[in-house]
């Protein structure tokens, strides 16, 4: 069990459509429960539903976010692309940024820091993902890439406030393995002690489910869960933050 205020963030990735909108009234309900009245959840739906979740969460305390944005503050010729000005304006107040998947696409740490700069000044609160990958880990290399993805990711970027830092081992995500405990404890620890100042509010991410939370909980500095595929179903999220705090 933990009393801690706890981050719970749904990152739907590529999935949803105008009719997962109903999906949310048990979310909703429970978001006005005592039961959470330690924790926030927040969305990340496709950006095709951001301005639609927005107004569904209107009357209640839930946060909305975008799972990446465009480098450019401005307007421009960059046809598929939404930009950190445009999130905000249909609602959001999240964003996720350096997730493995778009890293895996070619995204650099230094194009994820202009998309990080980008992001705080359109006053976003950025989700800042961090992560190796088996073969880096198998090498013992997890604290040197770390330590170089938040180097580079944040330079320039003195007031860290609104930057919450997500670890999420790319050999654990849609994988069902989930790193052990002393191991995840040990990282978490890590990443915080790079912070000379008050430290970002580090979160776990990489199959996070209802089967693990009981042991995840148990890592007493972690600060919230990013969690994908389960997030998708309401019971399913709604159990994580309840056995969270059971």
């Amino acid at each position: 069990m933990t009393n801690k205020y706890m981050y719970f963030i749904a990152n739907w990735k590529m999935y949803g459509n105008l009719s997962s909108l109903n999906t949310l009234n048990k979310v909703i309900k429970f978001s006005k429960s005592k039961e959470i009245n330690k924790g926030r959840l927040i969305y990340c739906p496709p950006y095709t539903l951001i301005s639609s979740f927005s107004k569904k969460f209107k009357n209640c305390q839930i946060g909305i976010g975008g799972q990446n944005c465009h480098e450019s503050e401005d307007y421009g010729p960059y046809t598929g692309s939404i930009n950190s000005q445009m999130l905000r304006n249909i609602g959001a107040q999240f964003v996720i940024i350096g997730h493995s998947e778009n890293r895996e696409k070619g995204e650099s740490d230094r194009l994820i820091n202009s998309k990080i700069r980008s992001a705080l000044r359109a006053k976003l609160k950025v989700i800042f993902c961090i992560g190796e990958t088996l073969i880096q880990k198998r090498k013992k290399k997890t604290q040197s890439i770390l330590s170089n993805q938040i180097k580079i990711g944040l330079s320039q970027i003195k007031n860290k406030s609104n930057i919450f830092i997500a670890y999420e081992p790319v050999w654990a995500i849609g994988t069902g393995i989930v790193p052990k405990s002393k191991d995840l404890f040990e990282t978490i620890n890590f990443i915080k002690n790079k912070f000379k100042d008050k430290s970002p509010k580090v979160l776990y991410g990489g199959s996070v489910n209802p089967e693990n939370i009981n042991n995840l909980k148990e890592i007493n500095n972690i600060d919230g869960f990013l969690i994908g595929g389960a997030s998708q179903n309401a019971k399913k999220f709604i159990d994580i933050v309840k056995k969270t705090y059971s």
